[in-house]
């Protein structure tokens, strides 16, 4: 198997939310507890005591209390959490340059070539996993491989506090045993399809040609047939190009008065605003997005030759977009995004610009 020779690490802080919150209040250690809305909107983070119980990030509080009732919920602390992961990046670029964040808990590291000149990813990730414990307190765990698929995925296996290496002559045996289910680009979906084909592990899905699965799959075929071969060239990116701005809001009781819809989407408006100021960052596509009581969705959006520059101009394009609404039922949520931004012209670091509470879709 011709595989590209990189040392990839992928690190995940374990629980993270939850784990800051339980490590700044002690009274929480040993509990079970949610990061989250007590009332409306979803649990953004859950600690492993409360997944024992079946609660998960992104699920609906009312559906975590029903399975944890002494579940405790904890308000979200983005500043806190923004601090904590700038010290933990700050720890990776002691070994390489090469970092892409995924998000504030995690990222990939390209440790083929790095700055203490060690040989061995397996021993950077541990010298990573220890800094970190050591200067915040938390854990994290991480998987070391060729690639960042395989990275990614050897990540979760000794989750929490752990990591497991797959070495690039283990890496054909550790694909044919890996469920299909696990694999990037695999959702619940896909993997149901695959299971009615017979398709359980790595080793039925190689036993199919690639026209078997570009017909079967369509354009997703190709990356099937490449992935469980261990071909996957995706590099670890630095530099991650911003794409969309958003800010939402679910709120404690649904909103239906006309007044109420104005003095949410020019709270929207002003968030927004500050947000992209921020960081000089403009876009020129608007886009409302509005959940009802009974979880229905709407989503328009419009786009403009110049750049959106005002709190006035989201406000107004919002209420126009609000006018286009199919439905007149109460609102649990409201939320305005602007994308085409002009971080597409120029790269910059990826920041994390959502707020609290925000929706989980099923994807």
């Amino acid at each position: 198997m011709d595989l590209p020779l990189r040392k990839i690490i992928h690190v995940d802080m374990d629980a993270f939310y939850a784990s800051v919150e339980q490590h700044d209040n002690p009274e929480l250690k040993g509990k079970p507890i949610a990061v989250g809305g007590q009332h409306r909107g979803v649990v953004a983070a859950a600690s492993y005591e409360a997944r024992k119980y079946g609660v998960r990030s992104a699920m609906p509080s009312k559906t975590a209390r029903e399975r944890c009732p002494h579940l405790i919920f904890v308000s979200p602390r983005f500043a806190r959490y923004k601090e904590i992961s700038r010290k933990i990046r700050e720890i990776f670029y002691e070994y390489t340059d090469l970092v892409e964040p995924l998000s504030l808990d995690e990222a990939y590291l390209d440790v083929t070539e790095n700055k203490k000149g060690m040989e061995s990813a397996n021993l950077i990730a541990r010298e990573i996993r220890q800094k970190i414990f050591e200067q915040t307190g938390l854990t994290a765990s991480a998987g070391i491989s060729v690639n960042k698929f395989l990275a990614k995925v050897a990540s979760d296996i000794n989750k929490p506090n752990g990591q497991k290496t797959i070495h690039p002559d283990k890496v054909e045996n550790f694909l044919e045993e890996l469920p299909v289910e696990k694999f990037y680009g695999v959702g619940k979906v896909t993997a149901n399809k695959m299971f009615g084909l017979g398709i359980y592990k790595g080793k039925d899905l190689k036993k199919r040609s690639l026209e078997e699965l570009d017909r079967l799959f369509g354009k997703s075929g190709r990356h099937y047939y490449n992935v469980v071969r261990g071909i996957h060239t995706s590099e670890v990116k630095p530099h991650r190009i911003q794409k969309s701005v958003a800010v939402e809001r679910t709120f404690f009781e649904d909103l239906f008065d006309e007044q109420q819809i104005d003095e949410k989407l020019e709270n929207l408006g002003q968030e927004l605003h500050q947000r992209l100021q921020k960081n000089n960052i403009l876009g020129r596509t608007l886009t409302l997005k509005i959940k009802y009581r009974d979880f229905s969705m709407f989503t328009r959006s419009i786009t403009k030759e110049e750049y959106f520059s005002s709190p006035k101009q989201y406000f107004n394009t919002g209420k126009k977009l609000w006018e286009l609404r199919p439905y007149n039922k109460p609102v649990r949520l409201l939320g305005l995004s602007l994308s085409h931004l002009n971080t597409e012209e120029k790269k910059q670091i990826s920041i994390q610009l959502k707020i609290p509470f925000e929706e989980f879709e099923n994807q």
